[in-house]
């Protein structure tokens, strides 16, 4: 696993054995960040169920502002602590060790890192048939809509199985699809709240 491009191509980075979390592949990341151009400079970032943090580095690596990534794993997450320090952007980035199910995605002492622009979430792949109106994962991505936590024209790009069925929030409309081998990337935007 590798950073694929920008200021920190090349760099290595760990990944976690065994099924506990599922790293994106180079050939996926790569396909998914052409998708995404330009839009990631500048961004604020929140990697959600980071695991060891690829999909957060690649976007700090191609001009994104600042990062933040959650994950509940203890090992996962010494992996991302050693990631990020490997690439050097420990003063752009914040490894929050927690649950996202119970979050409230208001990381303290960073201001400047929320509201995010955009949001990777990528629950285990177990999860998604939860995803429906009253559970957890549900409300966690209502929760991910709020004003003090997104910002009006935040993306969020959801990873799940091939095919899975699944019911999104209202608070977040589908407007791109990418389907790349066994897994499918929905591409959200934030809705304007209803009047």
């Amino acid at each position: 696993m590798r950073i694929i491009a920008g200021k920190y191509r090349r760099r290595k980075l760990q990944a976690n054995p065994g099924q506990t979390t599922r790293p994106i592949t180079d050939f996926v990341k790569e396909v998914l960040f052409e998708w995404l151009g330009d839009s990631v400079k500048d961004k604020r970032v929140a990697d959600i169920y980071a695991g060891t943090g690829s999909l957060g580095l690649e976007a700090l690596s191609r001009g994104a502002t600042s990062a933040v990534f959650i994950e509940q794993d203890r090992k996962a997450h010494e992996l991302l602590k050693q990631n990020v320090a490997h690439v050097g952007v420990e003063a752009d980035s914040l490894c929050w060790k927690t649950n996202a199910l119970l979050s409230s995605f208001r990381p303290k002492n960073v201001p400047d890192f929320v509201p995010f622009d955009l949001i990777f979430f990528d629950p285990p792949y177990k999860m998604i048939d939860d995803l429906k109106p009253g559970s957890r994962l549900y409300e966690s991505m209502q929760r991910l809509a709020r004003d003090n936590v997104s910002s009006p024209d935040c993306r969020l790009l959801l990873r799940t199985p091939r095919d899975a069925e699944f019911e999104a929030p209202p608070e977040w409309e589908q407007y791109d699809l990418l389907q790349k081998s066994s897994m499918d990337i929905y591409f959200l935007k934030k809705q304007e709240p209803s009047a």
